[in-house]
């Protein structure tokens, strides 16, 4: 091997790189800290957008139900319909102020619609159209009803006719650990384990 005298050995100034550290160090805490300020000031400002005011809740929750009070739900409207066939299919019945068809992420209708009058009486004459045709198709008319935030309404599940029935019993447990049924593990450790 080599003597020991072959690694030069070149003394540094500690105190400068302690110091060039301890300077870095307070730039990161600043830095940190700026950070932390402007998570805050955006979680503020999100939660603001997040919590309206009830007064202003409240006031849209009552303009979305005036204007659902003067609109009606078009069910079973053909996909080659139009929003101005649908218009002139109401206009009989009173002003229309607007047509919305619903489509699919793909741009394709999902086979309904709304209408929205401008006078609320024109709703009941709407309704009346129930059962009538456009494109050869009959139209169920009803009025819209209001949705209201975080209402949703529980469907349970349904029993399947294809299910078949769910009995109580104990499940099957084959003596052998093969076969049909369910091996408990026990069992299996206990058969083939050097140990027993």
């Amino acid at each position: 091997m080599g003597e020991e005298g072959d690694v030069d050995m070149v003394p540094v100034d500690s105190s400068t790189e302690l110091d060039d550290m301890k300077k870095r160090l307070k730039e990161m805490e600043e830095e940190a800290a700026a950070l932390r300020e402007m998570q805050a000031k955006v979680e503020k400002e999100m939660s603001a957008n997040a919590t309206q005011d009830p007064a202003t809740a409240t006031a849209n929750q009552a303009n979305r139900e005036e204007v659902d009070a003067r609109s009606v739900f078009v069910g079973n409207v053909d996909y080659s319909c139009t929003p101005e066939e649908v218009q002139q299919h109401f206009q009989s019945c009173g002003t229309v102020n607007r047509v919305t068809i619903r489509s699919n992420k793909f741009g394709q209708p999902k086979g309904y619609a709304y209408v929205e009058f401008v006078e609320p009486e024109a709703v009941q004459e709407a309704i009346l159209l129930n059962e009538s045709e456009l494109h050869g198709r009959q139209l169920k008319v009803t009025s819209k009803r209001t949705n209201i935030p975080g209402m949703k309404v529980f469907r349970g599940r349904r029993a399947s006719p294809y299910m078949g029935y769910r009995s109580m019993a104990a499940p099957f447990f084959s003596p052998y650990g093969y076969g049909y049924g369910k091996v408990p593990r026990f069992r299996m450790a206990m058969r083939y384990s050097p140990y027993y």
